[in-house]
């Protein structure tokens, strides 16, 4: 067994012996259901690659999971944000063999066996038979469809060992999704390369024409034009590590249609002589930069810890064109040919020596920089002076309160990351739990935040606000209902403002009074309550949806749409 191999074999088993409670939970396993120990080691597998992949907690990663019988080989599903009127839908399967020598390849009729279902899983109109929780996430993305959002399909084929053979990828190839679908091989190395730190990548760029350098606030700058069949060499060379920086991180094609006007520009013979002025331009990062002052233009430029933090997109699509080019010339590699037909193709290059102790700067820089696509602005507001505040009105109850996604353990009963908290704040105190399914990727940008860490929120009202929106996904999760509700997992931000509600009136304050004063009277009476209070929330919502639609059964789809829209908070 190879190093990798053995390292992530290591913490699957401990994954599997520290969450076979959750694991039989979520995927409703009793005693009439009885699994292996291989199965929950293989179940482990999926959740460690979910966690690794899209970078979330394993709490987040449980509720990905999908497998257990009648799941069309779907063993993770994760729906992402709605980003102009897109989102992207990452599918996860798991082959995880026992012998662990890493020589099996992924099988190819698993495989067939996906692809085959994506064709009826996006299509809002045809009927399906999944276990619950599979089905409850497909008439959610159905919902979304219905509304005119348009799904990308991430399908992560995931093994500890090769990926699937040149027939199987001959399959893929010939599918009918076209760039909407795309498959992506995730292994032992693929995790321990995710897992680990980058290394810092030192290489030199050849500028075009006259370029400026400039030093001011004790920083440089150069500014000059590239040529796109440089960029092409850089991301041939050195692929994604180019993108650690970027808040976006980039897995796998993401099909947007800011991509498919950098191709088409690229490719029409006469677009690509104006592409510099058709594109905003890469912006990268490093820690020195170095040229030859004697010439005046056509600069080489060595560079030390090389970093893009705007424009990977276009870098991707720069190099993923190029690529095809190349294929369809049947060509080896960037060719002559290639090279004169780019020859006078151009994009605006910003290359910023910072020092390592411009890290604020560096996010204030990628924020403002970043126009084409949306970024994740919750490491960006991490310093300022509420989310301070909190760190430290927070600590003083015994909780640690995570500002950046690497600050804390993730996964500690005491720890609170500043994404679950503003999604309870959201969703409770502001009264805005519909607006979480369209907006959560954005409610750390303008306006949403000023709304929900304003200048009168306190760490007590913080802390009562995850441990309530924590409480009812946990019950959720584990009911023993014999017929639970339809909607359940849909409501959990609704759920969660109504038992914020009964909270208040049952310590017969406001808001405001909440405070480190009547903390512990407050959560005692959560504590001993919750279970009464969540059986009185899901008793009004089955009230507002009777009022709302009548006696009639509701189909999951609708149940999705409606609490997204909102259409229950006149009746609550």
């Amino acid at each position: 067994m190879n190093i990798n191999l053995n390292l992530i074999d290591q913490r699957v088993r401990k994954l599997a012996e520290q969450y076979e409670t959750d694991l039989k939970q979520q995927l409703k396993i009793n005693k009439t259901l009885e699994k292996d120990k291989h199965f929950f080691i293989s179940t482990a597998f999926v959740l460690l690659c979910i966690q690794t992949v899209l970078e979330i907690s394993l709490e987040s990663a449980l509720d990905c999971l999908t497998e257990g019988g009648n799941d069309a080989g779907i063993d993770g599903l994760h729906i992402g944000d709605l980003q102009n009127n897109e989102f992207v839908v990452t599918l996860f399967q798991g082959k995880y063999k026992a012998n662990r020598d890493g020589t099996a390849n992924f099988p190819e009729n698993a495989v067939i066996k996906i692809l085959n279902t994506i064709g009826a899983l996006f299509d809002p109109d045809k009927s399906l038979t999944f276990n619950l929780q599979l089905r409850q996430k497909i008439e959610e993305i159905r919902s979304l469809i219905r509304d005119g959002y348009i799904p990308t399909v991430r399908v992560m084929l995931c093994n500890n060992g090769l990926p699937w053979n040149e027939i199987t990828q001959q399959y893929i190839d010939n599918t009918i999704f076209g760039d909407q679908v795309n498959c992506t091989h995730i292994n032992h190395d693929k995790l321990i390369e995710l897992l680990q730190k980058p290394k810092p990548i030192n290489d030199s760029l050849q500028l075009i024409g006259k370029g400026i350098v400039e030093e001011f606030n004790y920083r440089r700058v150069f500014v000059g034009k590239i040529a796109v069949t440089e960029i092409k060499k850089l991301f041939t060379k050195h692929g994604n590590k180019l993108l650690e920086r970027n808040i976006r991180h980039y897995l796998g094609l993401h099909k947007s249609w800011v991509n498919q006007n950098i191709q088409q520009s690229l490719i029409d013979e006469e677009k690509r002589q104006n592409f510099y002025f058709y594109n905003n331009g890469i912006t990268m990062i490093c820690s020195k930069f170095r040229h030859n002052a004697l010439q005046n233009q056509n600069y080489s430029i060595a560079i030390n810890d090389l970093q893009i933090i705007n424009g990977g997109q276009t870098c991707l699509a720069i190099k993923n064109t190029l690529d095809d080019l190349s294929c369809e010339l049947s060509l080896d590699d960037l060719s002559r040919e290639i090279e004169l037909s780019f020859q006078n193709t151009y994009v605006l290059l910003r290359l910023y020596e910072l020092d390592e102790t411009d890290e604020n700067l560096v996010h204030d820089i990628t924020y403002a920089t970043n126009s084409q696509n949306p970024v994740d602005l919750r490491d960006l507001k991490a310093n300022d002076a509420i989310q301070r505040k909190l760190v430290l009105g927070i600590k003083d109850f015994e909780y640690e309160y995570e500002r950046k996604r690497d600050d804390v353990e993730p996964d500690a009963p005491y720890d609170i990351s500043s994404q679950t908290a503003a999604e309870a704040i959201f969703a409770i105190w502001r009264c805005k739990p519909h607006q979480l399914k369209v907006n959560r990727g954005d409610i750390f940008g303008h306006p949403f935040y000023v709304e929900i860490f304003n200048d009168e929120l306190n760490a007590a009202q913080l802390i009562i606000a995850v441990l309530i929106l924590r409480m009812v996904k946990m019950k959720s999760k584990t009911t023993n209902m014999v017929n639970p509700p339809s909607f359940l997992p849909y409501a959990d931000y609704f759920l969660a403002m109504l038992i914020g509600k009964m909270l208040l009136e049952k310590l017969d304050i406001s808001l405001e009074k909440l405070d480190h004063q009547n903390f512990a009277q407050a959560k005692n009476i959560l504590d001993h309550s919750i279970h009464n209070f969540y059986s009185q929330a899901i008793n009004k919502l089955k009230e507002a949806l009777i009022k709302l639609y009548g006696d009639q059964t509701i189909a999951l789809q609708q149940l999705s749409a409606t609490f997204r829209r909102g259409d229950l908070l006149e009746f609550l």
